[in-house]
């Protein structure tokens, strides 16, 4: 029969255990700083933004949790396959019962030494500005002339024109085109943007090239093409590689795009929304062609009336108003003037009646006259024996002067 040991050890509860292998594995230096090589595999991001993966190699697995504050700040996102290197710690995940890396960076294998280059140029050019949101350009919403810097032989280019002729293919669209690979390439993108301002004078540009490795992209990760794009006069649109890839090209982009054919979306507008922003255009336009005729038609009339005011036959028309004044004033003076004379002609009469020699015959008076016809007005003028005519008021006597006196016989 076998007996029971008073010394039998204590039993622990399964969240004992597992919290005391965490004291451990947290009181490790090692365990708290280090990089891990492996495989990735089954990557997840849900909507929490936290990353979920595992890394692996030929003889076992581990599991990595990235949170959402960490991967916020990662430029790398991996894929599915891709082999990394991993920076974190690992500890316990106490309701699954097994350890874990928890990551807070992450980088592709062997590609530490450009990473590093990575992250110090990132580092240098922030500090200058160069990745300032307050500096960058706003994209115009209808633009007239699109320039692309990419391969004239890759995929990337072909996604884009597609892309652009589905969407707004009234555009037109000049290639710059040049190596985006290899050591020639950023001296090529920095001419090709360079062009594009100088003789295209587009209205924005894409920077743009497919998928690769760090080394294949490396081109967008050069000095020159930042400061490129930054002294560019248009604006630019990054679409580098997929969606997890990020260039030193796109922080200094007025605007990144996730690939080749986003940045061709960003650029362009759906010509769909041209109906309406064109009725509305049409209806703006009516209404300042109709505001523009009322004002054009009431300074016509201004300048009509003032024209009217200098013309000569407003002039001539006051003057013949003025002419019909004065004729009236001038006709009422000629009336009234007449009527004097013939006032004065009245009594011009009358005096000049009251004196007629005939109108004194009238009265008993007798008119003396010589043959010649000629009045005897004293009797100097005649001497006896003269022929006398005698003009009475109903007749004339002939007769003979036989004596004369100078006595009054009255």
């Amino acid at each position: 029969m076998e007996q029971l040991s008073f010394f039998a050890p204590s039993t622990w509860s399964v969240s004992e255990i597992t919290r005391y292998l965490r004291d451990l594995l947290g009181g490790d230096p090692t365990l708290n700083d280090l990089w891990i090589l492996g495989e990735v595999s089954n990557f997840s991001r849900p909507s929490s933004g936290h990353l979920y993966f595992t890394i692996k190699d030929s003889a076992a697995t581990l599991r990595c949790v990235m949170w959402r504050n960490a991967a916020m700040r990662q430029v790398f996102i991996p894929r599915e396959g891709d082999a990394i290197e991993v920076h974190g710690s690992i500890d316990i995940y106490e309701a699954g019962g097994q350890y874990q890396l928890y990551a807070d960076l992450i980088r592709p294998a062997g590609e530490g030494a450009l990473y590093r280059e990575f992250l110090r140029l990132k580092a240098q050019l922030e500090e200058e500005g160069l990745f300032d949101p307050v500096r960058k350009r706003p994209i115009p919403r209808w633009p007239k002339r699109i320039g692309i810097v990419t391969s004239p032989t890759g995929a990337a280019l072909r996604d884009m024109l597609d892309t652009i002729r589905r969407r707004y293919p009234v555009i037109e669209v000049v290639l710059a085109a040049t190596a985006v690979q290899g050591e020639e390439a950023p001296a090529g993108i920095v001419q090709a943007i360079d062009t594009l301002n100088r003789v295209a004078r587009p209205d924005v540009i894409l920077l743009a090239r497919g998928g690769g490795s760090i080394e294949d992209l490396w081109a967008f990760n050069d000095e020159r093409v930042a400061r490129a794009i930054v002294a560019s006069h248009a604006p630019v649109i990054s679409g580098v590689g997929h969606e997890t890839d990020f260039t030193i090209a796109d922080f200094a982009a007025d605007l990144r795009a996730p690939t080749p054919t986003a940045a061709a979306e960003l650029a362009t507008p759906d010509r769909n929304e041209l109906i309406p922003a064109l009725a509305e255009w049409r209806n703006r336009l009516g209404r300042a062609l109709q505001v523009g005729t009322n004002l054009q038609r009431m300074a016509l009339q201004g300048l009509t009336n003032r024209l009217g005011l200098s013309s000569p036959i407003f002039l001539l028309r006051n003057d013949r108003q003025r002419l019909d004044e004065l004729s009236r004033r001038a006709g009422l003076a000629l009336q009234y003037s007449a009527q004097l004379q013939r006032v004065n002609l009245g009594g011009l009469q009358q005096r000049l009646t009251s004196l007629n020699p005939v109108s004194v015959l009238a009265r008993g008076y007798a008119m003396v006259l010589r043959p010649d016809g000629s009045v005897v007005r004293s009797l100097v003028q005649v001497v006896e024996g003269d022929a006398l005519n005698i003009r009475l008021s109903d007749g004339i006597l002939g007769v003979r002067v036989e004596t004369k006196s100078t006595e009054n016989p009255g």
